[in-house]
């Protein structure tokens, strides 16, 4: 399930980046507050590209910056490759 890699991914970034535990992510869970700052949410995507094999962000034709944990999980769910 694509919500449980990028939850995976997120928490392995955490962990290199941070000593305390990763916060718990649920679909309202507003990305800003999650403690990452700007560095670690662009490893945060480039993790994700590592581990997905594609980036929404360079594949979308128009700027969108989701502030949501579900809005981020829908909008890799919007431009998955077809398998």
């Amino acid at each position: 399930m694509l919500e449980n890699s990028i939850k995976s991914v997120f928490n392995s970034v955490w962990a290199s980046e941070k000593t305390s535990p990763p916060p718990e992510l649920s679909a309202d869970t507003v990305l800003l507050n999650t403690g990452l700052d700007s560095l670690g949410f662009a490893i945060f995507v480039s993790s994700l590209e590592d581990e997905l094999g594609y980036d929404p962000f360079t594949i979308s034709q128009d700027a969108y910056y989701p502030q949501t944990f579900a809005e981020f999980v829908a909008f890799y769910e919007k431009f998955r490759p077809a398998a």
